[in-house]
């Protein structure tokens, strides 16, 4: 299947990377380079754009999506580790970062990835196919109590008790191996809603234990503000308020909080900061967009400025 991801708030992503010409910029996960195409045309021969992606595939797509270019690498690797990535190419700092978090279209609808409840598809849900842990392996293997833990903490599921322990009757006459039987057993351990199907809240769940999604978030966004030149740019989309909350967490804890009175004209309480916050409110795609691509309907952008490290005033 062809590698398809639309680029979600492109335009606002572009223009909030502030993108100078001679910089370097990193997409850590690049999936098939719509943003990053973007931001290649602004660069010169001088610039420089290092892509990032767990996703073989979406690494093949991009290096054809770029093929025009040549001021680009590609790595196969996780944004989590792009502190180790950039220093094992030899680049200290850059000039803005972009993280498009989540599970990209293609994703989505490959049949063979097992990421969507729709279908009937081997559980799979890695985005890094050489990794070992599978949603097979978790929805298998773990105890019913973690099991329901996940789901509760990832999903923000009510009947995660519920649906653990079916889960956990249903294999104990045979494993469950594809998504139209864990489907089916979510369905049958809640209620019947009108909000959207009823095995969203524990496929998101999984597929955040299988790739672990959240728990290195904060760091790694820590991590990005701390490779930014001074003047440099983190823009961050996320799809879910627990990517979200990661991000606004790490952002405000960057920024700093200065206590003192706002009368005086510079700070004597000692905060220190690392940078600003663009936009206060995340941005969030409009109706012409959602019209086109109804994916980004829970896309948040927030954006982020290195500034010199320094008391806050």
């Amino acid at each position: 299947m062809e590698f398809k991801h639309i680029p979600v708030l492109l335009n606002e992503t572009i223009t909030g990377l502030n993108i100078k010409t001679d910089g370097i910029y990193v997409d850590g996960t690049i999936g098939g380079a719509g943003h990053s195409k973007k931001i290649i045309e602004k660069l010169s021969e001088k610039g420089f754009l290092i892509g990032i992606d767990r996703d073989e595939e979406a690494l093949k797509t991009a290096r054809d999506n770029l093929k025009e270019y040549k001021n680009f690498k590609l790595i196969h690797g996780n944004h989590d580790d792009i502190k180790k990535i950039l220093e094992e190419i030899g680049i200290e700092k850059v000039d803005g970062i972009l993280l498009d978090l989540g599970v990209s279209s293609y994703q989505l609808d490959e049949k063979n990835r097992g990421f969507s409840y729709i279908s009937d598809n081997k559980l799979d849900m890695r985005m890094d196919k050489s990794q070992k842990l599978s949603a097979y392996d978790i929805v298998n293997m773990y105890k019913e109590e973690k099991l329901a833990d996940i789901i509760y903490k990832y999903g923000e599921e009510r009947y995660s008790r519920r649906i653990a322990k079916n889960i956990c009757i249903a294999r104990q006459n045979k494993p469950i191996e594809t998504t139209k039987e864990l489907a089916d057993i979510v369905q049958k351990s809640v209620p019947s809603s009108k909000e959207g199907h009823p095995a969203k809240r524990t496929f998101q769940a999984i597929r955040i234990e299988v790739n672990n999604e959240i728990e290195p978030l904060y760091n790694t966004v820590m991590d990005c503000i701390n490779l930014l030149k001074t003047g440099g740019r983190l823009c961050i989309i996320t799809f879910h308020s627990l990517e979200d909350r990661a991000v606004k967490e790490a952002f405000k804890d960057a920024e700093g909080t200065c206590t003192c009175p706002k009368d005086l004209p510079y700070c004597v309480c000692g905060s220190k900061t690392l940078g600003k916050i663009i936009n206060k409110k995340p941005i969030e795609a409009d109706k012409k967009e959602l019209e086109i691509n109804s994916r980004a309907k829970s896309a948040k952008l927030r954006i982020f400025e290195r500034r010199e490290s320094a008391n806050h005033k």
